[in-house]
């Protein structure tokens, strides 16, 4: 029979034992209490002894209540105490001195979360692998590919055909890259902002939008820009400018040709655009997959996110950011 065995056979002798010690321990305390009472009440023993003795059975009942509970309490205190990545799964093993003698639903709890605990801890494991690989072997060829797009855009003898393809390859780099950099935000867990800090939004959209316009040359798309407010954050600036980047690839590919207009306001960036007349708009229930990741986004930085379709054609995405920062001079 394995170690492991062992403990789970004395536990299971056991089932059921805690909430019998439990009711024999207060039975004999009722027992004990009811005796001393009619010793009172008929004058065998004086009233200062009776009241000793509920005392002292009451005292020795807590006692034993308390040293059968006390598996229950180390259990608790470690589930309380433990954080992933912060301690030592050992000290969380169900050892044999804690299953000594204790009841085998306690067992099972005991088991159960050390089973958990490593799963969570081979999960994040995993987690931190993939995220680590996918960021070096994913970036790594972009990277050769931007190098040689940028080679080939300064040959002399490109033709016009190998110029344009030239242009599409490295804005579709470009749209990779963005990307690979929103999953990769999605899919870090303990990573909540990767360099947070205090960022005028205005000054990141005005960057965002220098290079969305580059990503969307040779669509029928215009990008304009409206600050009637001004307002900071205390978060990444580079999730904010991926959640605003994706609001504006999705409202231009709802809206095929025109204007795209951000605003900001006091606390709230809009992303708006109106359908061209031989263009059929998506529906808010087909949200496309670059609105899928500017929800997931701002779901995991709590930055509430609407969007509606008003008049029939005219998109508008809104973020609401819960803690504003006034923009110092």
């Amino acid at each position: 029979m394995t170690q492991q065995g062992a403990p789970n056979q004395r536990a299971a002798s056991t089932r059921g034992g805690l909430h019998r010690r439990l009711l024999l321990i207060f039975g004999m305390q009722l027992v004990a209490i009811v005796l001393a009472c009619l010793m009172g009440y008929y004058n065998v023993a004086p009233l200062g002894a009776v009241l000793a003795l509920i005392v002292i059975v009451s005292a020795l009942a807590w006692l034993a209540a308390q040293r059968t509970w006390q598996p229950v309490s180390t259990l608790a205190q470690r589930v309380r105490s433990w954080r992933e990545g912060r301690g030592d799964l050992q000290a969380l093993s169900p050892d044999d001195h804690l299953l000594q003698r204790v009841d085998a639903d306690v067992a099972t709890l005991a088991h159960s979360f050390h089973d958990f605990a490593n799963r969570i801890a081979g999960y994040n494991e995993r987690e931190r692998n993939f995220t680590r690989d996918a960021s070096h072997e994913l970036r790594s060829p972009l990277t050769v590919i931007k190098m040689s797009t940028d080679m080939l855009a300064d040959e002399p003898e490109l033709s016009d055909f190998g110029k344009r393809s030239v242009e599409r390859i490295r804005r579709a780099t470009r749209e990779m890259e963005a990307l690979v950099e929103a999953m990769l935000i999605l899919a870090r867990e303990a990573d909540n902002g990767q360099g947070e800090q205090d960022f005028v939004v205005n000054d990141v959209l005005r960057d965002e939008l220098a290079d969305a316009r580059e990503m969307l040359h040779g669509h029928p798309i215009e990008l304009q820009f409206e600050e009637p407010a001004r307002f900071a954050l205390h978060g990444s600036p580079r999730v904010f400018a991926m959640l605003c980047w994706q609001l504006i690839r999705h409202a231009s590919q709802y809206t095929g040709q025109g204007t795209v207009l951000v605003t900001v306001l006091p606390g709230v960036v809009s992303v708006c655009a109106t359908a061209g007349a031989d263009h059929d708009p998506q529906l808010p229930g087909q949200q496309g997959f670059e609105y899928a990741i500017a929800r997931r986004i701002s779901e995991r930085f709590a930055w509430p996110l609407d969007l509606h379709v008003q008049g029939g054609n005219s998109y508008v995405a809104e973020i609401r950011f819960p803690q504003p920062l006034p923009v110092h001079a």
